[in-house]
C-alpha cells in the first residue's frame, strides 16, 4: 500500500489509561450501532423458549401484588391513607420490580459477558448500561397491568401526571447508578454476585412499598428519604394517584441518584483498564 492510499485509512491507537478518566460520550454514540444491537438481544432473549412470554412481565409483580395484598393489606392491615391496598401496592411494586431486575442483571453483566472483554475493544460501559434500557421494555409491559388496576378503580388522572416522566427517569437513574458501580466491584470481587439476591430483598423493605413513608416519625424522614427508591415510589404514588407531591422525600433521592451516577460512571472508568486482568 503506498503513501497515497494509507493517507485515506484513520489510524486509532488504544493505550491503557491511569488515574481518573473523563466519560467519553462521544466514543459511546460511535458504538451506538453495538448498543442497539446488545439491548435488541437481551430483549429477544428475556422471554425465548417461554410458553407465556411477555406475559412474564405482567405475571411476576400480579403475583407479588396479590401476595402483598392478602398479607399486608388483609392481614397486618397496613396504613396505606385511605388509598385501596391492592391499588396501593400496584403503583410501588411495578417500579420496584424494574429496579430490583435491572440492578441485579446490570450488576452481573460484566461478569457474565467477560469472555468478550479481553477479545476485541468497544466502550465497556455499554455492557452495565444494556439491561437499564432492556429492562425498560418489562417495566412499558407491566404498566398496562397498572393501567388496568387505575381504571377498575375509576382512579382519574391528575395535572401531577406531568412529572411521571421525570420519576421514570429517576427510576432508570437509580438502576444505572447501583449497576455501574456493582459491576466495576463485581469483576473484582466476586462476592457481589452471592450478596445481590440478599441487598435486593433488604432494599425492598428501606422503600415505601408495602407501607406508607407518611408511617415513619417526621424525624427520620430526611435521612429516610436519602434512599433514591424512596423519592421514585412517593413520586410514582403522588403522579399517578393524584396525592400531593411529596418533595420532601422526592428532593434529597434525586441528589443521591445524581451522586450515585456520577461516581459510579468515574469509580467505573478508573478500574476499567484492569477488567482484563482479573478475567
Amino acid at each position: 500500500m503506498n503513501k497515497a492510499n494509507a493517507a485515506h485509512f484513520a489510524v486509532t491507537i488504544i493505550k491503557p489509561r491511569k488515574g481518573w478518566q473523563s466519560i467519553d460520550f462521544r466514543e459511546l454514540t460511535e458504538y451506538r450501532d453495538l448498543f442497539y444491537f446488545m439491548v435488541s438481544r437481551q430483549i429477544k432473549g428475556m422471554y425465548a423458549q417461554t410458553i407465556l412470554g411477555i406475559l412474564w412481565a405482567i405475571l411476576q409483580p400480579l403475583f407479588q401484588i396479590v401476595i402483598f395484598t392478602v398479607v399486608f393489606g388483609k392481614v397486618a392491615k397496613v396504613n396505606t391513607d385511605g388509598i385501596p391496598y391492592f391499588l396501593f401496592s400496584s403503583v410501588a411494586i411495578i417500579p420496584w420490580t424494574y429496579i430490583s431486575t435491572a440492578m441485579a442483571q446490570s450488576s452481573e453483566s460484566l461478569v457474565q459477558g467477560q469472555n468478550m472483554l479481553g477479545k476485541i475493544y468497544f466502550p465497556r460501559l455499554i455492557y452495565p448500561l444494556t439491561p437499564i434500557l432492556a429492562r425498560l421494555v418489562d417495566f412499558g409491559i407491566s404498566a398496562l397491568l397498572l393501567t388496568g388496576v387505575m381504571v377498575y378503580y375509576r382512579v382519574l388522572p391528575s395535572w401531577n401526571l406531568v412529572f411521571f416522566p421525570l420519576f421514570v427517569l429517576l427510576m432508570a437513574g437509580v438502576s444505572a447508578g447501583v449497576g455501574l458501580w456493582l459491576s466495576a466491584m463485581a469483576i473484582r470481587f466476586r462476592d457481589v454476585k452471592h450478596a445481590m439476591p440478599f441487598v435486593v430483598r433488604m432494599l425492598m423493605f428501606t422503600a415505601p412499598i408495602v407501607y406508607s413513608a407518611s408511617a415513619l416519625p417526621e424525624k427520620y424522614r430526611l435521612v429516610y428519604s436519602l434512599n433514591p427508591i424512596v423519592g421514585v415510589i412517593e413520586g410514582f404514588r403522588a403522579s399517578l394517584l393524584g396525592a400531593s407531591m411529596p418533595w420532601v422525600f422526592i428532593w434529597p433521592g434525586v441528589l443521591t441518584t445524581v451522586l450515585l451516577l456520577v461516581t459510579g460512571l468515574f469509580y467505573f472508568k478508573r478500574i476499567e483498564r484492569f477488567f482484563v486482568d482479573v478475567i
